[in-house]
């Protein structure tokens, strides 16, 4: 009877999560697996629950889901949290959120602070300071620090934007994705 209801557990957290912290290659989803696997099935039961509850109380804060990417993994009680937030408020919000979760033993913080929105906008603005350069010529996207540079512009005007993005706190990398007009 356990073993139906661990596996219906299973395909009902995969149909229902979109953004399951559960790959097809993962041991859990595979059955075979499952008869190996370590853990007791109230420990696979548990860790389930928890990722399954995780998800759900985050879910209930719209700040962290617009501004965090972070995954949930739970084996045998130990919490994995991994992905980025963009400040430590953030941060620790998503842990204390995660740390009370019923069963939870023990939480592992992997989080990283990255404030993408931060570097993007201070790109921007050095765009502004260029003389004779309109800052609407040049789109900037950032992700994990790495700074995308992408518009219509004259060789000097993107050696310009360069730059400027260079010069930024937190820029770990600029790739350009101009087009030249001369």
């Amino acid at each position: 009877m356990k073993k139906i209801l661990l596996l219906l557990l299973l395909i009902h957290s995969l149909i229902i999560s979109g953004c399951s912290t559960i790959s097809a290659s993962d041991s859990e989803t595979n059955g075979r697996s499952l008869l190996h696997d370590r853990r007791s099935q109230d420990a696979i039961l548990a860790d389930e629950s928890i990722e399954v509850n995780a998800d759900a109380k985050l879910d209930d804060y719209d700040d962290l889901r617009d501004t965090c990417r972070f995954n949930i993994t739970a084996y045998n009680g130990v919490v994995l949290v991994t992905g980025e937030a963009p400040n430590e408020e953030s941060r620790n919000k998503i842990i204390d959120i995660v740390r009370v979760i019923p069963n939870v033993k023990l939480v592992h913080d992997k989080l990283t602070i990255v404030n993408d929105a931060l570097i993007t906008d201070k790109v921007k603005t050095a765009l502004t300071q260029i003389p004779e350069f309109d800052p609407s010529w040049v789109k900037v996207i950032t992700e994990k620090g790495t700074v995308y540079l992408m518009g219509l512009v004259h060789k000097n005007e993107g050696a310009a934007a360069i730059e400027a993005a260079r010069h930024q706190s937190d820029v770990k990398r600029i790739i350009t994705v101009f087009e030249y007009i001369d």
